[in-house]
């Protein structure tokens, strides 16, 4: 027995509920005669009759009524299916991949994908936390749609990118500690230091920042994620340079009471840029939330 011919069973169930075949071929914009063939090559498929014709119209054999009342949920699946297909296509709906910083990714993403959430509730955000290096390598082998990385970039990253946020860089230092008005690299550089990890562009950034003042400090513990670095500088293990988080979120708010923030002299910034593919290459549910970052970007 061959498959199902959707359209021929979408005109048996317009028979079923209009009565007629004129009536059916007028609501399907059909000719009649192709009504009338739907009709013969289904029941030629089914080796069944599923409609008995009279003069007061068209009449469901047993089989008939059995096909239409489970023809029915098949053809809203297939509806269901072709729309849904159609929000992929016009990136309505989709799984995107979303390469981000840890700071990025505690306080101000959860804002972004709520909002993403409001618009676009069928656009799925799939996040990793990857470094710059790391995060234009993925985007080059199709691995990530969007990227969220920290400047420099290599001149043949191979990618769009514009700029998305510049934050402020600050010493955290712990709370007991006696502290200058503002931090400078030879104040800091005999200090114990909790950086980031040394693949890090923000690592890189700091060092860079000591270097210039002759200064090649060893630091004393490595990580790569903010708020365990905030814990270890309350707790007192030592102090450490990362962007500062402009964001209100009450647990900010809570570790920055408990630790002392100074501005670095001569002063850094974390630049933040946004990268993605080219708009031929980039994927329908990644335009969205392209468009959602952009709302988001540091005005």
């Amino acid at each position: 027995m061959r498959a199902l011919n959707l359209d021929q069973l979408r005109t048996l169930v317009a028979i079923a509920d209009l009565g007629t075949f004129a009536a059916a071929a007028q609501a399907l914009h059909l000719a009649a005669p192709t009504v009338s063939l739907h009709i013969s090559e289904l029941e030629s498929r089914l080796d069944a009759t599923l409609l008995l014709r009279g003069k007061r119209g068209a009449q469901l054999t047993s089989a008939g009524q059995v096909l239409v009342q489970r023809g029915r949920a098949l053809l809203r699946d297939a509806d269901a299916a072709i729309e849904l297909v159609a929000r992929h296509a016009r990136g309505r709906a989709g799984k995107v991949r979303l390469a981000t910083q840890t700071g990025v990714l505690v306080y101000l993403l959860p804002q972004v994908l709520a909002r993403l959430k409001e618009v676009h509730p069928e656009i799925e955000v799939e996040v990793a936390v990857l470094g710059t290096h790391h995060t234009l390598a993925a985007l080059r082998e199709g691995r990530q749609d969007l990227g969220l990385v920290t400047l420099p970039l290599p001149p043949d990253h191979g990618q769009q990118s514009e700029p998305w946020r510049s934050d402020p860089v600050l010493a955290y230092l712990p709370p007991d500690w006696d502290v200058p008005d503002e931090v400078t690299p030879a104040w800091l550089a005999d200090k114990p230091l909790i950086l980031n990890e040394s693949s890090t562009q923000m690592y890189r950034h700091t060092m860079a920042w000591f270097g210039q003042a002759g200064f090649n400090p060893v630091t004393r513990i490595e990580l790569n994620y903010t708020e365990a670095i905030k814990s270890m500088v309350v707790a007192g293990y030592g102090a450490s340079v990362m962007p500062q988080d402009t964001f209100d979120a009450p647990q900010v708010l809570s570790l920055h009471e408990r630790m002392q923030l100074r501005p670095l002299l001569p002063a850094m910034t974390r630049e933040l840029v946004l990268v993605y593919p080219e708009p031929a290459l980039m994927a329908p549910a990644a335009r969205p939330v392209l468009e959602m970052l952009r709302e988001f970007a540091q005005a």
